[in-house]
């Protein structure tokens, strides 16, 4: 089924999404209320010229890389999303974020409608999440231009329906700065709690620092404190920003912050192995 006929079943299916317990701006459980409304899927996305899938490979070739790419070619969407990582990075191919964009479309445009508890749905996710990437910066030389609004349909899909913690970090930050929807820091920092409370510690950062400075939000020294904490536990090296903010705010914060984030923490980690 392609997507523009899923978007006819869901609409004649009045298909709801499962109540889950709603988030207070800040990230704590405040009751049960439906998350924010699942978009519309995306359009179908168009196969690129000359791309791989545009004719069926010949026979596998006596590699690794090969038979990944004959299983690709077979519709096997983990093989389809290991070759669209590896030209995205550049790894043992050489890098192509063409190639990368139509590996992920093709995942998106025969596995939308797939449902969220599928085995292969956080690569179908994933994938989506990738291809609002591309739209967000475009492909240089390419058919595929910026396109803000596009790439919010994309972060928006894959957060609504499969519940993609990624996705709802990135389609937050859309709603925060204004890219691709009207600006709306009441509906992105709702979008910020969910993925927070997902573990994606990005959105446990930038949560934090809005906490802790009392940015859109009231001021929650402690609370803020905590998510920092833990975003700076699971920051990469690359990722100062997030050090930066933890250490600007430990460092601003009273001896009773400092208390309370603790045993937020304490809480938190209590919570995650229950």
């Amino acid at each position: 089924m392609r997507i523009s006929e899923h978007i006819a079943v869901v609409l004649a299916a009045g298909l709801v999404l499962a109540v889950t317990p709603a988030l207070a701006f800040d990230g704590t459980t405040v009751g049960q209320e439906s998350t924010p409304s699942m978009a519309a899927p995306p359009v179908p996305l168009s196969p690129l010229p000359g791309a791989p899938g545009a004719s069926r490979k010949a026979a596998p070739q006596a590699n690794s890389l090969s038979a990944l790419q004959y299983a690709a070619e077979d519709g096997h969407p983990i093989a389809q999303w290991k070759l669209g990582r590896m030209y995205a990075n550049g790894d043992g191919v050489a890098q192509n974020d063409l190639r990368a964009f139509d590996y992920f479309s093709r995942i998106a445009n025969a596995h939308a409608e797939d449902s969220p508890s599928a085995p292969q749905a956080g690569v179908v996710a994933n994938a989506f999440v990738a291809l609002g990437r591309y739209y967000l910066s475009g492909i240089p030389n390419s058919k595929i231009k910026a396109d803000a609004e596009r790439a919010r349909e994309m972060f928006s899909y894959a957060a609504s329906y499969f519940g993609n913690a990624d996705a709802q970090y990135d389609l937050a930050r859309l709603y925060l700065d204004g890219v691709g929807a009207p600006r709306d820091p009441r509906y992105g920092t709702r979008w910020l709690g969910l993925a927070a409370q997902k573990g994606q510690h990005e959105a446990q950062a930038l949560l934090g620092q809005m906490l802790f400075n009392g940015d859109h939000l009231p001021r929650q020294a402690a609370r803020g404190l905590m998510w920092l904490t833990l975003a700076r536990d699971a920051a990469g090296p690359d990722e100062g920003w997030i050090k930066d903010s933890y250490n600007k705010a430990i460092a601003k914060a009273s001896e009773d912050d400092r208390a309370m984030a603790l045993q937020m923490l304490e809480h938190w980690v209590q919570g995650r192995r229950d």
